[in-house]
């Protein structure tokens, strides 16, 4: 009777040792799947999130080349803070340099640059950014430099100096006034961030076309603008 019992033993020693490797390996199939779910699970959240923080990003951290002056803003990236206070522009006026022209509203063209005004007597406001007189820079472009010597709304643009004044006056009657700090001169495709996108206060930018005429890109090599601030 001892021999049978030891093989029973030894019989159900092997069946144990093999239940037990059947139930190692399927732990290690579930871990497997577990974390193969895991890692599914991360990449579909990532797939859904991602358009989202790109957005947000998008509207506080410029990329390069993004903002041209009069060239690449993007409207996207140029918010608008609150709600507006001020009117929609109607005109602008620089009494040094004896301007008095009405306001156009332009947006983005098919290649993705900031619009012009339609005449050179007029000036354009970008309404894809803030209106003068509220948090943000709102941005005016006018032409200037006619090769036919016409006269141009911004011709007297360069002359303007830290400490002038000028004023917007908007569709509800409003003038809005400005002093200006600085000027600066960008190259055509240089990253102006600065002039579309600070937030910080509020403030009107003049921008016109100058510098030497390039014929093949059809417009001027270089930008002038003027940063004014609203005053209190």
């Amino acid at each position: 009777m001892q021999p049978r019992s030891g093989s029973a033993r030894i019989r159900g020693s092997r069946a144990a040792r093999r239940r037990a490797k059947q139930v190692a390996r399927r732990r290690a199939i579930a871990a497997v799947l577990l974390a193969g779910s895991a890692v599914g699970f991360g990449l579909f959240l990532l797939l859904i999130i991602s358009p989202f923080v790109h957005s947000l990003f998008g509207r506080t951290v410029p990329h390069s080349a993004e903002k041209k002056v009069a060239q690449k803003p993007r409207g996207d990236t140029l918010p608008i803070s609150g709600r507006a206070r001020y009117g929609l522009p109607v005109r602008l006026t620089i009494p040094r340099l004896d301007v008095d022209a009405a306001v156009e509203k332009v947006g983005l063209t098919p290649d993705g640059a900031m619009g012009v005004p339609s005449s050179p007597g007029t000036v354009a406001w970008f309404k894809l950014g803030p209106r003068p007189g509220d948090k943000g820079s709102a941005v005016i472009d006018g032409h200037s430099g006619y090769a036919s010597g016409a006269a141009a709304v911004f011709d007297d643009l360069p002359s303007l100096r830290k400490g002038d004044l000028l004023f917007v006056e908007d569709a509800k009657g409003v003038l809005v006034w400005f002093v200006v700090r600085k000027s600066r001169l960008y190259d055509r495709d240089a990253n102006a961030s600065d002039v579309f996108g600070r937030k910080d206060g509020r403030h009107l930018n003049l921008v016109t076309c100058t510098g030497a005429w390039d014929a093949a890109a059809g417009t001027h090599a270089q930008r002038l603008v003027v940063f004014t601030d609203a005053l209190p």
